[in-house]
């Protein structure tokens, strides 16, 4: 038996629709389609992120998973499908917040991203997961659940905590607004 490989281009997008796990057809600037590929953009930062802080490589590829859930929700509309977002993986963000925050020096003000390579990265992907949270929690008929949002939050949260602690690997302090050293 001869198997095929399946082609990358379809054309069935060529003229500015696409399909949604639901089946239904949107156009390729519909908030909906807007905002699975913002989580797409946020997965693809996260990626950047791991190969430059192995550090968190784990963590940061159990996110992935994570955003492909909740990527999967949005584009299924109401569709009756078996996919829930499990509010555990929220608390499993929370833990990782708070093991990294113990081991970083009291915030004092706000901060400057840029400091290596890696804090860069990892506060790129912060700022995409803002955006994504945002597309996501516009998100109307039907709303987005808010095991998801509050996961989208919380993984912004988690991305700042690992640009700090990125620093700190690397041996450079926060740089921040007021001049404050940590």
């Amino acid at each position: 038996m001869r198997v095929t490989a399946m082609k990358l281009y379809t054309k069935k997008g060529d003229r500015g629709q696409t399909s949604l796990f639901s089946g239904r057809r949107a156009a390729k600037f519909d908030p909906r389609v807007a905002a699975v590929g913002d989580l797409d953009e946020l997965s693809a930062s996260l990626g950047l992120a791991r190969v430059v802080f192995p550090e968190a490589n784990d963590l940061l590829s159990r996110a992935q998973k994570a955003l492909y859930t909740i990527s999967a929700i949005v584009s299924a509309e109401a569709r009756k499908i078996d996919l829930a977002f499990d509010a555990a993986e929220t608390a499993a963000l929370e833990a990782e917040i708070d093991r990294a925050t113990d081991a970083l020096p009291p915030l004092r003000d706000f901060i400057y991203p840029g400091e290596a390579e890696a804090s860069a990265r990892l506060h790129m992907a912060r700022a995409v997961a803002r955006r994504a949270e945002r597309s996501v929690a516009a998100l109307d008929e039907p709303p987005a659940p808010e095991s998801a949002l509050a996961y989208l939050n919380r993984l912004s949260d988690l991305l700042f905590a690992l640009a700090r602690l990125a620093d700190l690997h690397s041996g450079h302090a926060d740089r921040m607004l007021g001049g404050h050293a940590p």
